[in-house]
């Protein structure tokens, strides 16, 4: 049995007429980070949207297990997207919810069977997951910018996805916050076996978790480089290796 579980095939990225990214292919396997970087612009947040079901690409396939998820109609499509986990940016969380409404307002959506007392204890459990317990009845305006990428992570969580997609969340964050969040990226995947997608720019945070990297580049419009992060500072591309080692970048040391 294959342990790849989304995969990219010949996929073109973009807006309209506008083509961002073509050509693009890789596979994401079961427990890996996989980490989608390059210079601003380049096109890492539309391709992430073509891979999370919000935007269809302008060709290519994207498959979920092998199955084509573009050529599913929406039902099928709503279906395949409750193994997705997504934390944006900004946590996207709703501000005029508690960290709890926010967890179950998903739970109860997609599982209406369950109670509200059941609700309740899940959200806190993934709560507790990403280190906020007893957080439950707070407003994400009374959280700091760290502990709002912990509670939007929770409600990530909440369907317990196979597949966790991050956008840039490191943005906004001091480096220890950034250093904690890349902590949890890596405690979830050991302990969820979940596959981890990393949208991101941010050198500490690709040295830390990255297992797989995707460059993209934005002047060939299509990636140039796919492989293991130490296999790209030794053997990538000039302009890949010159990222990757530019001004912020820490020294490399293999995992144990």
């Amino acid at each position: 049995m294959s342990d790849v579980v989304l995969a990219v095939e010949n996929l073109s990225a973009g807006y309209g007429r506008r083509v961002i990214q073509h050509d693009l292919n890789f596979a994401i396997r079961r427990g890996e980070v996989f980490v989608v970087m390059g210079g601003s612009g380049c096109g890492k947040s539309t391709l992430l949207r073509h891979l999370i079901g919000l935007q269809a690409p302008l060709a290519g396939r994207v498959l979920l297990h092998g199955e084509d998820f573009w050529a599913r109609d929406e039902d099928a499509r709503a279906v395949l997207q409750q193994r997705f986990g997504v934390l944006y940016q900004s946590g996207a969380l709703w501000s005029g919810m508690t960290l709890r409404e926010n967890i179950t307002l998903p739970l109860a959506a997609y599982h209406p069977h369950l109670g509200q007392a059941e609700l309740d204890e899940l959200a806190a459990l993934k709560l507790a997951l990403v280190g906020l317990p007893g957080c439950d009845e707070l407003y994400p305006a009374e959280l700091s910018g760290g502990m709002r990428k912990r509670a939007g992570l929770a409600r990530a969580l909440a369907l317990d996805p196979e597949v966790l997609f991050f956008d840039e969340p490191s943005a906004g964050l001091d480096p220890l916050s950034s250093m904690a969040l890349d902590e949890l990226i890596l405690q979830l995947r050991d302990s969820l076996g979940a596959s981890i997608v990393l949208v991101t720019h941010e050198l500490p945070s690709i040295y830390r978790v990255a297992d797989t990297c995707l460059f993209l580049d934005h002047r060939t419009r299509t990636q140039i480089a796919l492989g293991p992060l130490r296999q790209l500072l030794e053997e990538g591309p000039p302009s890949v290796r010159r990222f990757l080692r530019r001004g912020d970048a820490p020294a490399y040391k293999e995992s144990p």
